[in-house]
């Protein structure tokens, strides 16, 4: 579960990056390299973070409706920070 909370934070800080500084240096600035770096990280890191909600969901016997929730907020600004708080914090 220690991975989960560490890829669930990364990911979370990787899309605030992304959203909040990458693409404004694209449009803005005209500077797309960093949305090719932390556009690549992300994708990495939210591949990491499905398989292992799919992984957890298995193991903890989530429920549908629990497992959906935590999918979804990984496309929510700020959602795998609600996420880590709510479902991961006592583990």
């Amino acid at each position: 579960m220690k991975l989960f909370k560490n890829v669930a934070l990364l990911e979370g800080i990787s899309l605030l990056l992304l959203l909040f500084f990458a693409m404004p240096m694209k449009y803005l600035l005209t500077q797309p390299e960093f949305v090719r770096v932390i556009g690549m990280a992300h994708g990495l890191l939210f591949i990491a973070y499905i398989g292992l909600a799919i992984f957890h969901k298995l193991e903890k016997q989530w429920n549908t409706k629990t497992f959906l929730v935590v999918c979804l907020a990984s496309v929510v600004p700020f959602g795998t920070f609600y996420i880590e708080k709510k479902y991961l914090r006592n583990a």
